[in-house]
């Protein structure tokens, strides 16, 4: 059955926990959806801090959220960092299974080739035969 995987699948597979959360968590920051739920939770976070009558949390400028981006900064950039690591590593996994596809191919062609020339000469002997036995009888 491994022979069926792909390289694509094989490498899935050989994902530990910790690079399938980060591969995740990466894929999850670097899109529409984080983007406009992270600001839905920013305007969120401003106009309840600016309309608060009783308490005020994190009064203008806003410290806490600035440390909470700061915090998920921190932590964002290396995740996205090992991610793109992955990629890197996803990349050359294929760039070398195509490389081995292709010197298979190559090496199929060339036995095609052969086989097709041997093809050819056993015609030509053929042919030289008949011609020759044409010309005995003459």
């Amino acid at each position: 059955m491994e022979h069926n995987k792909t390289w694509h699948q094989m490498h899935k597979d050989s994902l530990e926990f910790g690079q399938r959360l980060a591969d995740k968590v990466a894929n999850g920051m670097g899109s529409w959806r984080f983007i406009i739920i992270q600001t839905l939770i920013v305007i969120l976070w401003m106009s309840l801090n600016v309309v608060g009558f009783v308490y005020h949390w994190d009064v203008y400028p806003y410290i806490l959220l600035n440390l909470l981006f700061s915090t998920q900064a921190a932590y964002a950039a290396p995740i996205i960092m090992m991610a793109q690591n992955r990629q890197s590593e996803r990349d050359r996994a294929q760039a070398d299974a195509d490389y081995h596809t292709n010197c298979e191919a190559k090496k199929e062609i060339e036995e095609l080739l052969q086989k097709l020339n041997s093809i050819e000469i056993d015609k030509l002997d053929k042919i030289l035969d008949i011609l020759q036995k044409m010309d005995k009888k003459a």
